[in-house]
C-alpha cells in the first residue's frame, strides 16, 4: 500500500512556503471552531498525520449536502479536497463512476479498513429490504453498513443522514430513517442541517483529520463548537423579541423595521445551530437576515412540523411564549426602577454620613480614624 503524503507533505509538493503553511493552519484551527491555543497541535498534525481517506455515501437524498459543501468559503474546497483530505469516493465529486468507482469503494474499504472516515450524506430506506434505495445495483442500506464496520469514523452529513429528514416525514412509505438506528456499533458525528452551514461540514472532518478523534459532542452526537448555542441566543433581533415587538407580516412596518419574526413562525428560540454567528455565503447572510423566519431545519423531526407559518412552540414551561417578550421588557423596566431606588438610597446615607463628620468636624470631635 502507498504511504500517504501528509499535509505539509502536499504543500512542499506544490511550492507552497513555510509561512503560507502555518497561515492555514491558524485559519484551519479557527475553522475548526478552536482557539488559538490549538494552532501548535493543528500544526503538528499537520506535520505528522498522513492525509486521511475519506469515502462519501449517497442515500435517499437530493445531493444539497455536496452542494453546499463545495461552496465553502475559507478555505476553498478544492483546497480541501486537493490537499487537506484525500477523498477516494463520492457519487458527485469523484472523475470515475460505474463499475470502476464502485470497485475503487471495495478497495479502498480493505486497504485502509479502520483508518477511513465515512460520510454519509442522505437517509437509510429499509423498507421491502431496501429497493427504494440502491447504489450499484446493491441496497444502499447494506453498503452503508459494510462501508461503517471498517470506517474510524462517521459523520451523518445533513438532517436526511442525522434524522431521516423529509424521506422519514409522514407516512415515510419507504421506512426511512437515520443511519445511527443501522451503524450503531460506530459513533456517528451528526451534522445536521438542510443543508448544513458549508464552513461547519469541513470544520468536522478536519477535525477528525488532524486529531484522530471526536469533537466534543451534545446529547444528540453534533459537535459543541457548532451547534452549542440556538439561533434565538445569536440572533440580531433577539432585542426585538425581549422587547415584545413583533412582526405581524413579512410586509408590515415592523419587518422592515427588523422586529423579531417569531409571529411568523420562526423556530429560531428551539433550534440550535451555527446559521446566527458564521452565517451563508462566506459570511454575507442567512434566512433571518434576509427577512425569512427560521423553518429550524436542524430539528430532528422537522418536516412533520410544518406549516412552517405557525409558532412553535405556542405555550413554553413559561406560558404563552407570545407575552415573553414583553414581561421581559417590563422586568427590564422594573430593574431600572429598583436599581434608580437603591441609588437614591444609597446616595441618602451617604449625604447623612458626610454631613455627620461635618459635625463632628465643626464641634471639634475629630474625623474618623
Amino acid at each position: 500500500m502507498k504511504e500517504r503524503e501528509t499535509l505539509w507533505e502536499a504543500c512542499l509538493n506544490k511550492g507552497v512556503s513555510r509561512r503560507s503553511f502555518l497561515k492555514s493552519c491558524v485559519a484551519l484551527t479557527s475553522l475548526m471552531g478552536l482557539s488559538t491555543d490549538f494552532v501548535s497541535r493543528v500544526v503538528e498534525a499537520a506535520e505528522t498525520k498522513p492525509l486521511p481517506v475519506v469515502l462519501w455515501l449517497s442515500g435517499q437524498e437530493c445531493t444539497g449536502c455536496s452542494e453546499s459543501f463545495v461552496r465553502t468559503g475559507a478555505p476553498l474546497p478544492s483546497d480541501v479536497l486537493l490537499n487537506s483530505i484525500s477523498l477516494e469516493y463520492s457519487h458527485l465529486l469523484s472523475a470515475g463512476s460505474g463499475d470502476d468507482l464502485e470497485t475503487h469503494l471495495e478497495k479502498m474499504m480493505k486497504e485502509h479498513r479502520g483508518k477511513y472516515i465515512l460520510a454519509v450524506e442522505g437517509a437509510v430506506a429499509t423498507g421491502d429490504n431496501g429497493i427504494y434505495c440502491m447504489s450499484g445495483g446493491r441496497p444502499f442500506m447494506k453498503i452503508l453498513r459494510e462501508a461503517a464496520a471498517g470506517a474510524a469514523a462517521v459523520i451523518a452529513y445533513g438532517s436526511c443522514a442525522a434524522y431521516g429528514g423529509i424521506q422519514a416525514a409522514k407516512p415515510n412509505p419507504t421506512g426511512s430513517a437515520g443511519i445511527s438506528r443501522y451503524i450503531s456499533a460506530r459513533a456517528v458525528v451528526n451534522v445536521p442541517g438542510c443543508p448544513p452551514v458549508p464552513e461547519v461540514m469541513t470544520g468536522v472532518v478536519m477535525h477528525l483529520a488532524m486529531f484522530g478523534v471526536l469533537p466534543p459532542l451534545d446529547s444528540d452526537n453534533r459537535p459543541k463548537q457548532f451547534f452549542g448555542n440556538r439561533i434565538h441566543d445569536t440572533c440580531y433581533r433577539r432585542p426585538f423579541f425581549d422587547a415584545g415587538m413583533f412582526a405581524d407580516r413579512y410586509d408590515d412596518a415592523g419587518a422592515k423595521a427588523g422586529w423579531c419574526l417569531y409571529r411568523l413562525g420562526c423556530r429560531g428560540p428551539v433550534t440550535y445551530s451555527s446559521c446566527g454567528n458564521m452565517r451563508w455565503y462566506q459570511g454575507m447572510s442567512y434566512p433571518i437576515q434576509s427577512g425569512a423566519a427560521c423553518i429550524g431545519c436542524t430539528s430532528a423531526k422537522f418536516w412533520d412540523e410544518a406549516p412552517f407559518s405557525e409558532r412553535l412552540p405556542k405555550y413554553g414551561p413559561m406560558g404563552d411564549i407570545d407575552m415573553i417578550g414583553t414581561g421581559l421588557a417590563a422586568a427590564s423596566v422594573a430593574g431600572v426602577a429598583v436599581h434608580g431606588a437603591l441609588s437614591l438610597l444609597q446616595k441618602k446615607k451617604r449625604d447623612e454620613a458626610e454631613a455627620a463628620e461635618a459635625h463632628r468636624i465643626m464641634n471639634g470631635q475629630g474625623g474618623n480614624k
